[in-house]
Order: structure tokens, then C-alpha cells, then sequence
């Protein structure tokens, strides 16, 4: 019997009060992540991906944000429906997350082993020095060498490359059963990336994590997921396997996408772009909210949303796909 999938998001849709009333920005989104596998969900900036991440986690505050529809089921629990007391319980522990900035997610007046063990004595129960003990070890398995003398230095001390290490020990530090990284390798140099990326697949191996990465690079997203979630202005366009959406784009965003990344310019060439931008929520019409950017574009598609229909081997939400 096949187990089901460890996370699954089921037609889920997020919403916040402004002043020109309630505005979507997530809208019916849906996927699932297995046990053990790495899901990559892909989009320009403004196009929910972040929400989605902190929806996961509960972290946006309410209000201004809602949940106005749908399932967030992690290991059989509904988190969309658990009450603040239980995701407490649930975030750091079962659920790790790494955010894009870790500078501006660190506590700066505190050093960070002290940040690491916190993690252990709210979840584990442990003593100071039990909780040291082990976040040395937690640091030391993040590639961060000479863990002891690191563990008394405060952020400002260390690299953007190091403070990205040591928010994945605090991360990993319980044990999860799911790693959220949001854009973990946006404000690092080329090489740290790949240092990065390499981490993240360690640890994925040693602890048998599922990884749900959150990212632009689609490079990091060839590398490292079995299947891909492409998202643009708050909806799912495209979801298959990685290598044939990425070999055979469906959608014309996925396919400006990959023609656009960097990783496949030609020296001295001018680098093709996606002409526009995403739409702001609260501005996105009732038809494809790409149609303005689309080369494919129909009369029908700027009169009615796709819906994300099955084609050979994924599902597109396109009135025109690319054969």
C-alpha cells in the first residue's frame, strides 16, 4: 500500500484586508510533497510563493491575512484549522524553515548557539547544557567548523554564508519531517550557493527530510527536485515532474521562464526577457492574469481563468499550451 503524501495542499486560498477591501493572493492552490522528496515552487517575486511558505507555517498574522479556503494537511493534521497553541508545537519541531535573509531572521542581540539551543530546551525540554551540547553537534553537521568558539559569536560575526548555515541548524536541530526553505541561497555568491545546496542535500539524506524549496533559480530547481510547482500572480499554472517540464514546457510563463534564466545565456547575446510584470493583487483580471504577457494569447484568454487540466505527463492551466 502507498503511503500518502506527507504534505498536501488542497485548493487553498489567502487573503488581506487592505484599504480597498479584501484582496486574494493566493487563489485554489494545491500540490503535494511525498515523504523524502523535494518540491521545487517556482515563480517571479509578487507571485505567492512566500505567502504560501508562511501560510504553511502560520506565520502571517490574522488579520490582516485569511485563510478564506482550503486544507493545509501535514502528516494527517489540518494546519489551516489548528489553533495557535498547536502550531507552536508543530513549527521548529516537525516543520523546520529556512528563511531567504537570514540576517534580518536572526536576533542580533543574541549569540547563536544560544539561538540554536532555545530551539531544544522549547521542544525537547533540555537543559542548558544539554541543549549546548547538541546544538555544537547541529552546527557542526551545518558545516560550520569550530563549532565551540562559534557558538558565542553573534551574527554580525559571521558571513552571510555561515549565518545561512546556522539557520538551517536551528531548522533541522528537532528532527523535522518537512524542511520549508524559502529563497536560501538569494543573497549568497555563487560559490556559497552551491556549498548551500550541497548542505541541504546532505541533510536531506542523513535525517530523510522532505523539502518543499522555494526559489527563482531554476538551476537549484533542475539540481534538486523530483517534481516542480511553476505559480504566477497567486495561482499554480504548471506542476509535473521537473526534467520533462523543463525539457517540454506546456505554459508560455514556464517557457519564458526557462528562456530568460541566466544558466542558459549565450556569451554575447542579449539575455531574452518576459516583457511586463507579475500583476499586483487587487489588479489581476478574471481571465488569465499572463495574458498580457503571453505570446500564445487568445480572445478567450483574457475573459476566463484556465482551468489546471491534465495534458500528457502534468497539469497546465492554459487555453493555448505549447504542443
Amino acid at each position: 500500500m502507498t503511503p500518502g503524501p506527507l504534505l498536501s495542499v488542497e485548493g487553498l486560498s489567502v487573503a488581506f484586508n487592505t484599504e480597498q477591501g479584501r484582496v486574494r493572493v493566493v487563489e485554489d492552490l494545491s500540490f503535494q510533497l511525498a515523504a523524502g522528496e523535494t518540491l521545487g515552487l517556482v515563480g517571479e517575486s509578487g507571485c505567492g510563493k512566500s505567502v504560501t511558505a508562511q501560510t504553511i507555517m502560520r506565520l502571517l498574522p490574522s488579520p490582516p491575512s485569511h485563510i478564506e479556503a482550503g486544507r493545509i494537511m501535514f502528516e494527517g493534521e489540518d494546519l489551516a484549522a489548528a489553533p495557535a497553541s498547536r502550531m507552536r508545537k508543530i513549527r521548529g519541531d516537525r516543520i523546520g524553515m529556512v528563511f531567504q535573509e537570514p540576517m534580518t531572521s536572526l536576533n542580533p542581540t543574541q549569540r547563536i548557539g544560544q539561538q540554536v539551543a532555545e530551539v531544544l530546551r522549547l521542544h525537547r525540554g533540555m537543559n542548558s547544557s544539554e541543549a549546548k551540547g547538541l546544538a555544537i553537534s547541529v552546527l557542526k553537521k551545518a558545516g560550520i567548523g569550530n563549532a565551540e568558539r562559534r557558538f558565542d559569536q553573534y551574527p554580525h560575526e559571521l558571513s552571510g554564508g555561515l549565518r545561512q548555515r546556522v539557520m538551517i541548524a536551528m531548522a533541522i536541530v528537532c528532527g523535522p519531517r518537512l524542511l520549508i526553505a524559502d529563497e536560501p541561497t538569494t543573497a549568497l555568491d555563487v560559490t556559497i550557493q552551491a556549498q548551500i545546496i550541497e548542505l541541504l542535500k546532505a541533510v536531506q539524506k542523513d535525517l530523510g527530510l522532505s523539502i518543499l524549496l522555494i526559489t527563482h533559480d531554476l538551476g537549484v530547481v533542475a539540481e534538486m527536485c523530483r517534481n516542480v510547482v511553476i505559480m504566477y500572480a497567486g495561482r499554480v499554472v504548471e506542476r509535473g515532474p521537473t526534467n520533462e517540464t523543463f525539457q517540454f514546457p506546456r505554459h508560455p510563463y514556464t517557457a519564458g521562464l526557462i528562456n530568460s534564466s541566466p544558466r542558459n545565456a549565450r556569451k554575447g547575446e542579449r539575455l531574452p526577457t518576459i516583457p511586463g510584470l507579475v500583476p499586483p493583487p487587487g489588479m489581476r483580471s478574471r481571465g488569465c492574469s499572463f495574458a498580457d504577457r503571453c505570446p500564445r494569447v487568445l480572445e478567450k484568454c483574457r475573459s476566463e481563468f484556465p482551468p489546471l487540466a491534465p495534458l500528457p505527463g502534468r497539469l497546465v492551466a492554459c487555453w493555448n499550451p505549447a504542443p
